[in-house]
């Protein structure tokens, strides 16, 4: 429904409703920035406890391949971190980052997988190197569609 559909006696009370949309989508910006903020914190924490962790137990390899796990999570949230400060500039939200984002996930659990309490199935391994392979390509299909539309 757009505005000219509105009767003009409404006219005021959506406008109102549009400031009040707007600044709660504002302050809820302002919280999902205060939340990945606090993530990276804690991710950080979790990296250097498990690198601890891993020269303690003197298993390195299992160490810091959770270690890497831990620092892929910090690679999402920074890719999060940049989308949103991008949105909060103006800019438009990117669906690359989305996509960014879940290979980068699909891609940590391909490598914290040989080293769970329970080995995988190779169904499972399939799963996730198929996923990979199509959310990369998916990824590369957008990547090629940006440089045409440039």
């Amino acid at each position: 429904m757009s505005q000219d559909q509105l009767p003009k006696n409404f006219s005021t009370i959506n406008n109102y409703a549009i400031k009040a949309m707007q600044w709660l989508n504002g302050f809820a910006h302002i919280i999902i920035g205060l939340a990945l903020a606090t993530s990276v914190i804690m991710f950080t924490w979790l990296f250097f406890k498990d690198v601890y962790a891993a020269a303690t137990a003197h298993n390195l390899v299992h160490g810091f391949l959770h270690a890497l796990g831990t620092l892929m999570l910090l690679w999402s949230i920074s890719a999060l971190i940049s989308a949103e400060i991008r949105y909060l500039q103006g800019s438009k939200l990117l669906v690359e980052t989305f996509v960014e984002v879940v290979l980068v996930l699909f891609l940590r659990k391909l490598i914290v997988m040989p080293v769970q309490d329970l080995s995988p199935t190779t169904e499972e391994i399939a799963t996730w190197v198929g996923g990979a392979f199509v959310l990369g390509l998916v990824y590369v299909l957008i990547r090629w569609g940006q440089k045409q539309n440039e």
